[in-house]
């Protein structure tokens, strides 16, 4: 167990401590625990964990402030629980730094599926990781902006790699609109949503064996996309 990722866990409600501590525990985990926003910061402070599953509405800060302190000198991975389901909550949390979010209530196989992807995704940033990404029968070399389709060159625009490299570059984790329009086309653009899908719409058809039906870069609806890298 020494060796198992260290997670912390933030809620308000001990019922749901609890039941996050024995099926983190039981699927070898170890646990911290947490009730405030304060109590949490102090907690990553002194024992940094590999993950932090955070809940929105804690008594003495709202959860957003928690992420927005956190992210001021950690990448710890965060993923969000919440019974705040509406889009505009999910996508400030995004923004903010969460990696991630679920809304309550939740299935237990999903959440640890949330947690296997935040873990690997954060153990994927070493300092020597590759400039390589593959999902499926896609090879993207971010390095030499080349991507290999079955084995076959595919030739993109520079703003369609541009794009399609930070999706990939954050594999697995959910790009919202306005992260993603920022960071490729800049401050100017980050309401033209329907810019962005002209072109995720593009790269799809490039990409995907199905466009219609897409398997790597797929829709996290009114949020923003995931590539998904298996």
């Amino acid at each position: 167990m020494s060796n198992a990722p260290h997670i912390l866990v933030v809620d308000d409600e001990l019922h749901v401590l609890r039941a996050l501590r024995s099926i983190l525990s039981a699927n070898h985990y170890q646990v911290n625990v947490a009730q405030t926003g304060e109590d949490c910061l102090i907690a990553a402070v002194t024992n940094p964990p590999d993950l932090i599953v955070l809940d929105l509405g804690l008594p003495d800060m709202d959860g957003i402030q928690v992420i927005e302190r956190l992210r001021e000198w950690s990448q710890t991975p965060i993923i969000v629980l919440s019974a705040r389901d509406d889009q505009h909550q999910k996508a400030v949390a995004l923004d903010k730094g969460a990696d991630d979010y679920l809304t309550k209530p939740f299935g237990i196989e999903e959440l640890m599926a949330r947690v296997r992807v935040a873990l690997r995704h954060q153990a994927s940033k070493l300092p020597n990781q590759s400039a390589i990404v593959q999902s499926q029968d896609l090879v993207i070399d971010l390095a030499n902006h080349t991507v290999l389709r079955n084995n076959e060159p595919v030739r993109l625009t520079a703003t369609e790699f541009k794009l399609l490299a930070y999706l990939a570059r954050n594999a697995n984790r959910i790009c919202t609109h306005r992260g993603i329009l920022m960071a490729v086309w800049g401050d100017a653009y980050i309401d033209q949503v329907e810019y962005l899908r002209v072109y995720v719409r593009q790269l799809r058809n490039k990409l995907e064996n199905d466009p219609h039906n897409p398997s790597v870069l797929v829709n996290e609806p009114g949020i923003g996309y995931r590539f998904i890298r298996v």
